[in-house]
């Protein structure tokens, strides 16, 4: 991918592939193509999910830390 693309935008475009290689109408060679950037965007919505959740577990866990350092006070 050559330009910078936001998970929503890469999953939509992904849609727009699977449904082009589930027609029985394209053509082998298309159908190659579309695979290598289906590839690609499965890639790159993988790795940002994965980020996300990293996001999410540092924020969970500095609610944590919030809550127990509101105990410890009491």
């Amino acid at each position: 991918m050559k330009k910078k693309m936001d998970f929503e935008a890469a999953a939509a475009q992904l849609d727009e592939i699977l449904e082009k290689l589930s027609d029985e109408k394209t053509p082998l060679s298309d159908s190659l193509t579309l695979y290598a950037q289906a590839a690609e965007l499965i890639a790159f919505c993988d790795e940002t999910l994965k980020q996300a959740q990293i996001r999410i577990d540092e924020i969970d866990a500095a609610l944590d830390a919030r809550r127990t350092a509101g105990t410890e006070e009491q």
